[in-house]
């Protein structure tokens, strides 16, 4: 907690990016819990869940290299100003949405969502590095998971009640205001926020190009960012059919309503917290890559103890124990994975890294929601939900099994040289980790 609080108290940029985080995302988990259990109450079709989900994920998996090439030009914390507002105008037409044949404009809605937001996580992301020394990035990550939880805590607990006393409506207001707010709280950061690199020149097009594919040769030939991706590409495969089957799960498995539904997601924030603050004091004991190891085996054995109870035992008290336990180890796991990342590469490739994570697990969350969409009407609720469990323990066994090495890394090995010419020779600055 002292660690947490030192960090805190002594980088002003950083308090600044965590508030405007915890402002939006608490935002932004107001309309996830009410859209979702909206458009399942107005349909009452799990394909109808999928479709909504896709909607948001296409963008993602299109334009997320695009993106992290921009952010690796781009002013960062411009272009989180901007999205954010952006991303507040995007939302207004979900006023609009009454009944079931409305649909379509929840898709549109989020289709441009999904692509404003992949211009702020790629920046978001390679702009905490430069805000703390390398011995507080741990640390640092851990709080902004950390404020993460915070928000689900807050903004699921305030989802379900605003759906059920204010409808879509509510929830869309709420969610504005929370991108307005957070461009607000972006505008006073001191730290310069310009890539450190020099924009190549020529044609624009083949400037982007030659960007996009140093991004996929620089992590297509280093192990460790290879291992990442994977972990990144599988997870988010069991994250899309979470996502997809929990409303269904909570209402026809555990029998609950709109408002328990809510706190069975705001309890995982619960654990959150708790694994948050375990993660930003362990940052000095544990290597990164065995906090992702180890957080992902225990994640993915709780999730199972979740999914599978209801065969023997129908309550939604233990779902909701269970959805607080699982937080701890997902702080801590999601804190070593985001280390490894940005250790992985020097701040002028921080952004098409991100991007590219953006894009696996976009595609990754693709598949998992079409899968879960179709594969639960044959197969049942609870068989399917149970994949993400397993997916959980596999990447964490193989985690513990390929990253360790990764924490011997030291961060920005490419030499300054190759920043600022066309980045053919990125490949022979990362050798392989053995």
């Amino acid at each position: 907690m002292r660690t947490a609080w030192r960090v805190l108290s002594t980088h002003r940029d950083l308090r600044l990016v965590m508030s405007a985080g915890l402002v939006s995302a608490c935002g932004d988990w107001i309309l996830l819990i009410g859209l979702l259990y909206r458009v399942y109450a107005m349909t009452g079709s799990t394909v109808a869940s999928a479709l909504t989900l896709l909607s948001a994920g296409v963008p993602q998996v299109l334009l997320g290299p695009v993106a992290g090439v921009l952010a690796d030009r781009w002013d960062r914390k411009k272009a989180m100003i901007y999205t954010d507002g952006l991303l507040a105008v995007g939302l207004l037409p979900l006023l609009a949405v009454h009944r079931p044949s409305d649909l379509w404009i929840v898709c549109l809605v989020l289709v441009w969502e999904g692509a404003v937001q992949q211009f702020f996580t790629p920046s978001q992301q390679a702009m905490i590095p430069r805000l703390v020394a390398d011995d507080r990035l741990v640390t640092a990550n851990a709080l902004s998971g950390q404020i993460g939880a915070v928000a689900r805590l807050t903004g699921s607990a305030l989802g379900g009640v605003l759906a059920a006393l204010g409808g879509l409506s509510a929830v869309t207001l709420a969610d504005a205001a929370s991108f307005a707010i957070s461009a607000l709280l972006l505008v006073p950061i001191r730290a310069d926020g310009r890539p450190a690199r020099t924009v190549p020149t020529g044609r624009r097009l083949n400037v982007l190009l030659t960007d996009l594919r140093a991004g996929s040769r620089l992590i297509a030939h280093d192990r460790t960012l290879r291992a990442l991706m994977l972990f990144a590409l599988a997870t988010s495969v069991g994250e899309g059919v979470f996502a997809t089957l929990i409303t269904p799960f909570v209402e026809h498995t555990l029998h609950g309503t709109s408002r328990q539904f809510g706190l069975f997601a705001a309890a995982q924030a619960v654990g959150g917290i708790v694994g948050g603050l375990l993660a930003a004091g362990a940052s000095h004991r544990m290597p990164a890559a065995r906090l992702l190891g180890y957080g992902a085996l225990a994640f993915g054995a709780t999730d199972l103890a979740i999914f599978l109870y209801p065969l023997g035992y129908v309550a939604l008290w233990p779902a909701v124990v269970g959805m607080i336990l699982v937080g701890v180890p997902g702080a801590l796991g999601a804190a070593g994975m985001t280390a490894l990342l940005q250790r992985g590469v020097q701040d002028a490739y921080r952004g098409r890294l991100f991007g590219t994570l953006g894009a696996i697990q976009g595609a990754a969350v693709l598949v998992g929601t079409l899968a879960a969409g179709w594969l639960s009407r044959p197969l049942g609720i609870i068989p399917v939900i149970s994949i993400q469990g397993a997916i959980w323990l596999a990447a964490g066994l193989a985690a513990l099994r390929w990253l360790p090495a990764a924490d011997r890394r030291t961060p920005d090995r490419i030499p300054s040289s190759s920043v600022r010419t066309p980045p053919d020779p990125a490949v022979s600055c990362f050798p392989e980790v053995s």
